[in-house]
């Protein structure tokens, strides 16, 4: 489209007098923030707020594994009677085909290694033996698990699925659909930096504007990146914020666990973004490119034309920033 019709048209969408003012939902929901802003709706603000806290409620009902009687931790203690919702087996599957697709380094299961480094919402291991490395091996892996009748069938019970590298960027996929249900064409809905972006924003007429952190935090919040997104979604994951100083030996720990192997990554990928047409679809994407090798990583994103990446990598005491082709 031709740019000055484009501005004319937004231009006679807005009026002649006013701008549009965005409405704007926050708070703090599944362990961490979230927003949710729009600016045309079939419903009035308290009816919507209403809407965003039952998508919460029943996410985390299903989910959520620090809540101890949600559908995932009766599952974790070995309940293979449980009928599952629709929102776990559609997470199931989703992860089902990413498991595949990435060739095994999104993998759900990882749940007890992460508990084991103190990332989850058991206490950490002092220390983890090779025999308690091998044991906690004997528990990881995703095609030990199956979906049958919708109930959850595990070779081994003890066996721990973790959805909080998908369910995040899920729960913003619903909070999307709710507001695009009640009319909304241009909206933004964000949950701990991963986000949906759907239309425009009405206050400028432009698509919307989001930035990426810089990984090198101090304590002052600093971005490495601004860019704009229209009719996608983005999420960033990243081992610059989550990480567990052991007390005795001071090694570091980052929250980024390699399944096949059970180790965290070091590597020189500090963060990773991804666009995709879903968010659930980017916030596992992002995952994996964090304990991929580089360059496998952008090798997977290039063969797949609905995605989209943006590394940020340490080089020397500075960083490098790479993009993939459709970025």
């Amino acid at each position: 489209m031709d740019k000055r019709i484009f501005i004319a048209l937004v231009f006679l969408w807005v009026g002649c007098d006013t701008t549009p003012e965005l409405v704007r939902h926050s708070g703090y929901a599944l362990g961490t923030s979230y927003g949710a802003q729009y600016h045309e709706i079939d419903a009035d603000y308290e009816t919507v707020q209403a809407g965003i806290d039952s998508i919460f409620y029943v996410v985390n009902k299903s989910l959520s594994t620090y809540l101890p009687d949600s559908d995932i931790s009766k599952i974790n203690r070995g309940d293979s009677l449980l009928v599952i919702d629709q929102h776990f087996k559609t997470v199931f599957d989703k992860s089902n085909l990413l498991w595949y697709k990435t060739q095994g380094y999104f993998d759900p299961t990882v749940g007890a290694w992460v508990n084991a480094y103190g990332f989850g919402p058991e206490k950490p291991l002092a220390e983890i033996s090779p025999a308690q490395r091998d044991s906690i091996m004997e528990v990881t892996g995703w095609a030990r698990i199956q979906l049958i009748d919708n109930r959850i069938i595990k070779d081994n019970p003890a066996i721990y699925i973790d959805f909080n590298a998908i369910a995040k960027g899920y729960t913003v996929d619903l909070v999307a659909h709710y507001l695009s249900s009640l009319g909304s064409e241009n909206h933004l809905v964000e949950i701990g930096g991963e986000l949906v972006a759907k239309g425009i924003n009405p206050t400028s007429g432009e698509q919307w504007k989001v930035g990426i952190d810089h990984p090198q935090q101090t304590e002052e919040r600093a971005l490495q990146a601004v860019l704009s997104i229209e009719d996608q979604a983005l999420a960033t994951s990243g081992n610059y914020r989550k990480y567990r100083v052991d007390e005795k030996t001071g090694q570091i720990y980052v929250h980024s666990i390699n399944p096949l192997n059970g180790k965290p990554v070091r590597s020189k990928v500090l963060s990773a973004s991804v666009k995709a047409p879903d968010c659930m679809t980017a916030d596992a994407y992002a995952t994996s490119l964090m304990v991929m090798p580089f360059e496998r990583g952008k090798a997977m994103i290039e063969a797949d034309p609905s995605l989209s990446a943006y590394w940020i990598l340490a080089k020397g005491t500075g960083t490098e920033e790479v993009a993939s082709s459709r970025w």
